[in-house]
This record gives C-alpha cells, structure tokens and sequence, in this order.
C-alpha cells in the first residue's frame, strides 16, 4: 500500500475536520516550549495525510480559574464559534475537533504551516503609533527604556479581536498569531468561555471605537446561532458549562447593544504576559 500523501493545510481536499476526526493519528514528537502536553502528529485518511496538533486532556495542567480538564474542550468550542460566523475572512482559527488518540481524549487541530505574527507588532519611540499602526500601551524594554506597544491597523486583526472579545479569550499573545499566504489564523484558546471577564490581548488599539458593520454582521448571526436549540448551541453545550454559554450569549448581546469594541475593565490585567 503507498504512503499517504502529505500535504500542506491550505491544499488538504478533503475536509480537514473529516480529516482529522477519522484520520489515523501518528505522534512524531512533542512541542516543549508549551505549558501543557502539545504533540506534533500526522493525521492519515483514505490516502491523504496532514500534519495537525494533538493535546490531549491527560497533558492539561491544572489552573486555579478553569476547571481541570477542560482547556481542549475549550479550543475546539472556539472554533465552533468561528465557524458559525458564514462571512468571508472569518474562519480565523484552524480546524479543530474533539477526539481520542493515543494518550486518551483531547483535541486535534490542522497544524498552519505559515509565520507566526510579529510582523503585525512592533515596539516605538514616541507617543504616536504612526500610520498604519494602532497604540496598545507602554511596555518596559529593559531598566532604563519604555516603548510605545502597537499592532497593525488591519482588518483581520479587528475581527480577532471582535472573536477574541466573544470567546472571552484571556490569553491573547503575539505568539498565538500565524500567517499563511495572506490568512490570519489565532491559536491557543483553551483559556476562554470564562463565565467572568477575563479577556487579555495584545488588541487593545481598538478599543471604545465604533464596530465596523461586517463585525456587527458577524455577531447578529452568532446571536442567532447561540440561541437555545440552535446547532452551535447544541455543540457548545457539550464543550463548556451552562453558565459560560449564558455568560458568551450575553458577550454578544452587550457587543451589539453598545455598537463598540470593547474597553479594558481594571478588575483583570488588560495584556497578558509574556506578550508575545
């Protein structure tokens, strides 16, 4: 029998979640610069193969405001999310499902084979993002220098950061942004859905400004889509708790009703650290 074939995520013809829901998982090795048990596997497929991230439960480590056992559940809800949203330049995070492999249960997500995002960051002299560059906050360069935080004024930013604002992510690093031929993709999302605000991220340059109306169109249809016996609700339901489903229905009902990004709220650090 040959070998299946690798391919790169953007040229996968089969559905990739098909893919990695029923693909046989292979473990080539582990990524050791993550907290929890991050393996790097292959998924193979009626003769199609493609590289993905496993994480399996049984690697979580435990964290004093998200119950154990949870952070995979989390990643693949985040996704769910992101998929309901049918409008162009908004399917921001990679196929993931919820699966077995061979340490147990967790999640497989489509590994992107692209850069990862820090040329949408910079640190500046000065008061004043510039063109094109949208201000974050003053962040400590070393004992005796302070820099001007920003992030590119980009469009596929602005909708992470509307997602991000949804899913209540609280871990919005510059690392977790890759690239790939044009396409933004956000990673790492097993500390959201939190019932209270939690959300840190380096997208702050939006703050209190008026949601442009593709956002605004974006979250009328997860509205819709969360309400109780809708199929995304089905889905989240079996991902995170009832309070956290209520708590991301009324995230986007206060999203539409002010019309604005939101703002930073004091009671949680604002961005999270390390930033990148």
């Amino acid at each position: 029998m040959p070998a299946p074939e690798r391919v790169p995520a953007g040229s996968v013809s089969t559905d990739p979640v098909t893919l990695l829901t029923r693909g046989e998982l292979t473990v080539r090795g582990r990524i050791r610069e993550a907290s929890n048990a991050v393996l790097y596997c292959t998924v193979a497929h009626e003769g199609e193969e493609a590289a993905c991230v496993y994480k399996p439960v049984a690697g979580e480590r435990p964290l004093w405001d998200f119950p154990d056992g949870t952070l995979a559940g989390r990643e693949v809800a985040a996704y769910e999310v992101s998929r309901a949203i049918t409008q162009d330049g908004w399917d921001l995070i990679p196929p993931t499902v919820w699966r077995d492999g061979p340490y147990g249960e967790g999640m497989c997500q489509l590994w992107i084979e692209g850069s990862d995002g820090t040329e949408l960051l910079a640190l500046v002299d000065g008061d004043e993002p510039g063109d094109g560059w949208k201000a974050v906050g003053l962040a400590q360069v070393d004992e005796d220098r302070t820099a001007l935080l920003v992030h590119a004024d980009d469009v596929r930013l602005r909708r992470l950061a509307v997602l991000d604002a949804v899913i209540n992510n609280g871990d919005r690093k510059g690392g977790h942004l890759l690239t790939e031929g044009g396409r933004l993709h956000g990673i790492d999302h097993g500390v959201t859905f939190n019932a209270e605000d939690k959300l840190r991220t380096l997208l702050w340059g939006w703050a209190g400004e008026p949601l442009p109306e593709e956002a605004l169109g974006a979250l009328r249809t997860l509205r819709d889509a969360l309400k109780a016996g809708a199929d995304l609700a089905e889905r989240l339901a079996a991902l995170i708790t009832p309070a956290e489903l209520d708590a991301t229905r009324a995230r986007v009902a206060a999203l539409l009703s002010s019309g604005k990004h939101p703002e930073p709220g004091g009671e949680w650090p604002a961005i999270p650290w390390p930033p990148v």
